[in-house]
C-alpha cells in the first residue's frame, strides 16, 4: 500500500512540475506561434504595428473556434517540448540507454529504485494526441478506428521525431521505450476523445 502511495505521490509531484515549470514560457510560445499563423493566413493584417496586430489576433482568438483550438494544441505542444528537449542537459552519450526502461523499479547501484518515467511518458501524449483529434477533427472524421489509427501514429511520429532530436542534439537519450510509451499515450488520448465526444453527442 505504502508503495502504490509513493507511486501515485511521485507520478502527480512529476507532472504537476512539469506543467508549472515551463507554463508562462508555453504560452508566450503559444502566443507567438499563432501570430506566426495570422501572418501565414492573414497577411492583409500584416505590416500595421504591434496594437493592429494584438487587436487581430484577439480578435481571432474571439471568433475562430479552429483559432482557439490550434493556440491550446500550441501549448500543449510546447509543454512537452520543454520537458523533452527545450530544458534538458547535454548528453556525453546519446545512445548509451537504447532500450530504456520498461518498468517502475530500475538497479541503480545494485538497489532497487523506484521510477515513474514510462508511466509520465504514457500520460504524457494522451492529451496532445485528444487535442490533436479535436483541431482537426472534420479531416479525421467519427469513425473510432480511424481516430485510434491516426492518434498512434501521430504520437508515434512526434516521438520518433523528439528521440531523434535527442539523439542529433545530444540532449537525453534515445530510448525505444519512450517510443513505446509515448505511443500507448496516443492511441489512449484518441480512446478518451472518442469517449469525451460520445458523452457530448448524448448531452
Amino acid at each position: 500500500m505504502k508503495e502504490t502511495i509513493d507511486l501515485l505521490g511521485k507520478i502527480i509531484t512529476n507532472i504537476l512540475t512539469a506543467l508549472y515549470e515551463p507554463f508562462g514560457f508555453s504560452l508566450l510560445l503559444s502566443f507567438l506561434a499563432m501570430f506566426f499563423y495570422l501572418y501565414a493566413y492573414e497577411p492583409s493584417a500584416a505590416g500595421k504595428g504591434w496594437k493592429s496586430a494584438i487587436v487581430t489576433w484577439y480578435q481571432k482568438f474571439k471568433e475562430s473556434i479552429f483559432f482557439r483550438k490550434l493556440f491550446l494544441l500550441a501549448f500543449v505542444t510546447s509543454l512537452i517540448l520543454f520537458r523533452t528537449l527545450l530544458n534538458r542537459d547535454l548528453w556525453m552519450n546519446p545512445l548509451s540507454k537504447v532500450m530504456g526502461g520498461w518498468g517502475i523499479w530500475e538497479t541503480v547501484n545494485g538497489e532497487q529504485q523506484l521510477t515513474t518515467e514510462c508511466i509520465e511518458n504514457v500520460i504524457m501524449m494522451v492529451p496532445f494526441s485528444a487535442v490533436v483529434m479535436w483541431t482537426f477533427e472534420e479531416k479525421i472524421g467519427n469513425g473510432w478506428k480511424k481516430i485510434l489509427w491516426q492518434s498512434g501514429k501521430i504520437a508515434f511520429i512526434f516521438s520518433v521525431s523528439i528521440e531523434t532530436l535527442q539523439l542529433l542534439l545530444r540532449l537525453g537519450t534515445f530510448q525505444l521505450s519512450d517510443i513505446f510509451y509515448n505511443t500507448v499515450g496516443g492511441v489512449l488520448g484518441g480512446v478518451c476523445y472518442c469517449g469525451i465526444m460520445k458523452v457530448r453527442k448524448r448531452l
